[in-house]
């Protein structure tokens, strides 16, 4: 019987993981790793490593498994960091690995070595390492993979040097299981449980870790027997409770004095599966009004560690909201500022076309209106958030992705994932992404990959030839006269079509909605571009 070799045992222990995709963008020190590659294995290849990290970061994400991916030593292992950052934002197990330089010329440092491999993707990476010997690669892949799925979930980072593959296995790996959910403590959860219970105005603030657990139909039921109001935490990746529910009252702004404004009137907030809080730009003010007693529940000690205010449990959130609703006492009392978010959300969806150039509102209403009800939501158009979410309010889990990190380049990769794990599953659901026209340029090469997979995603270009997102920040911060700010010159169709996307240009609500009718049946993407009025908006 021929000797294993590490490469044998490693692939086999990753066929016992269920990781037989891999994504990545193929160096010189990781062919070692990937020659002979194994034909029940897919390899999805990018252009760029940092849409193979986005693109497992999606597929991780809607299969609800750890993914792989492989990125090239140290020079792709840097290119790639932007979307690492998203994934640990995120919360995304994935197995990142890298090759490094033969082990015997190591110590000289020669081209394209990792000179600091466990250092390099810090802070951003649960656990890295580089084996000491060849013969725990396997072992050490088994670890990557209990550090991934453990809570918080995120991303974990191996650096294999070239020459350890075709070196012989001591033996077969060991398979083992971890846990990836932990209970809250019965004391804690008793004292929130009373705080919740007495409270006058109670109000329940949801993250995104909640419909990461599965969590929405639990999320309803305490909503529901504490007939409280239901606001989502700020800029939350993933959509924790329906938008169109009668107890929603909308998203907290992601600055101090707003979000403690929107809190008025409450006495007791409870924060579940986000972290506290969410804040992009500085206004200053109370971290939340006088009188509100502010309780946190999340599965990350570092989050718990670094909220400012409140009394924190940690706990996998959607157990935390089984416990809670066990227990809690039953509420009859209506509250009222859901209700005026709803009358708001109302009167808002009624805007009809004005002119020419169609507005961001009226470009998505347009939107939902033309594509199926069960349509997958991608979004990178940070400007136009707010106009997205009155227009196309989110009503069943898993339909709507965003990145936790505001760092541009991760929706576009993310969305081939997301399609490629539609698929797979045979859910098929339609894969829509509306992503700026600044924030294509960041992953435009991420088409390439969605041509070769032959997924119809269609992407919708909002066209304003600015970054508006700096220039609302501009004028928040009170910065005039800011260069770069404009994006003249843009052709997005021939980008489009240089990849091997159907490209096509249009300006009215007629044209999207032709569009919209024959995209979803097209074997290759659809970039679709739309002119729209350029505005500013408030980043509050």
């Amino acid at each position: 019987m021929a000797e294993k070799t590490i490469r044998d045992v490693t692939f086999e222990l990753l066929r016992q993981l269920e990781l037989t995709t891999l994504f990545g963008n193929p160096g010189s020190t990781e062919e070692t790793f990937l020659k002979n590659f194994p034909q029940d294995f897919r390899y999805i290849q990018t252009l760029h490593e940092s849409s193979a990290v986005g693109a497992a970061d999606g597929y991780a994400q809607s299969t609800r498994k750890p993914a792989i991916v492989n990125v090239h030593t140290s020079a792709g292992l840097s290119n790639s960091m932007s979307n690492i950052m998203t994934a640990a934002q995120n919360k995304t197990p994935l197995i990142i690995t890298a090759g490094n330089q033969t082990r015997e010329m190591l110590l000289m440092e020669p081209w394209l070595t990792n000179v600091s491999p466990t250092e390099l993707p810090k802070p951003w990476i649960k656990w890295s390492y580089e084996p000491v010997r060849a013969e725990d690669v396997p072992a050490a892949f088994m670890r990557a993979y209990a550090m991934a799925v453990q809570p918080p979930a995120g991303p974990v980072f191996l650096s294999i040097p070239l020459d350890d593959w075709d070196k012989p296995a001591l033996n077969d790996a060991t398979i083992r299981s971890v846990s990836s959910q932990f209970a809250p403590d019965p004391c804690r959860i008793a004292s929130f449980v009373d705080q919740l219970s007495n409270a006058q105005n109670p109000v329940l603030i949801y993250g995104a870790g909640i419909a990461r657990g599965q969590g929405w139909d639990i999320g309803i039921k305490l909503a529901e027997k504490l007939n409280c109001d239901v606001w989502a935490a700020p800029a939350s990746e993933v959509t924790p409770f329906p938008e169109n529910h009668p107890l929603y009252a909308g998203a907290l702004p992601f600055a101090i004095k707003p979000l403690a404004e929107k809190l008025i009137g409450y006495d007791v907030a409870i924060v579940i599966g986000a972290p506290v809080f969410r804040y992009y730009p500085y206004v200053e003010g109370e971290y939340i009004p006088q009188g509100l007693q502010l309780l946190h529940i999340t599965d990350d000690a570092s989050e718990a560690g670094r909220a400012p205010v409140g009394d924190s449990l940690l706990s996998s959130p959607v157990l935390a909201l089984e416990a809670l609703f066990n227990l809690v006492k039953e509420r009859s009392t209506t509250s009222s500022k859901a209700s005026d978010y709803s009358l708001l959300r109302q009167s808002e969806f009624t805007v009809q076309p004005q002119g020419e150039t169609l507005s961001a509102l009226e470009l998505f209403q347009g939107l939902r209106k033309f594509t199926p009800d069960n349509t997958i939501l991608v979004e990178e158009s940070p400007s136009n958030l707010g106009d997205l979410h009155k227009a196309w309010p989110i009503r069943s889990p898993d339909s709507f992705y965003t990145f936790a990190s505001g760092s541009l380049g991760w929706n576009l990769p993310a969305s081939i994932g997301i399609a490629l794990a539609e698929r797979d599953s045979g859910r098929n659901r339609p894969v829509l992404v509306v992503i700026g026209d600044g924030s294509l340029q960041y992953s435009i090469q991420g088409l390439w990959t969605a041509v070769q997979h032959n997924l119809p995603i269609l992407f919708v270009v909002p066209s304003n030839g600015e970054y508006a997102i700096l220039k609302s920040f501009a004028e928040l911060e009170n910065t005039p006269g800011v260069p770069g700010l404009d994006l003249p010159g843009l052709d997005i169709v021939s980008l489009a079509k240089g990849y091997g996307c159907i490209g096509v240009k249009v300006n009215t609500l007629d044209g999207i909605r032709q569009e919209c009718e024959i995209a979803f049946s097209r074997s290759v993407p659809t970039v679709l571009e739309v002119p729209i009025i350029p505005s500013t908006p408030s980043l509050l």
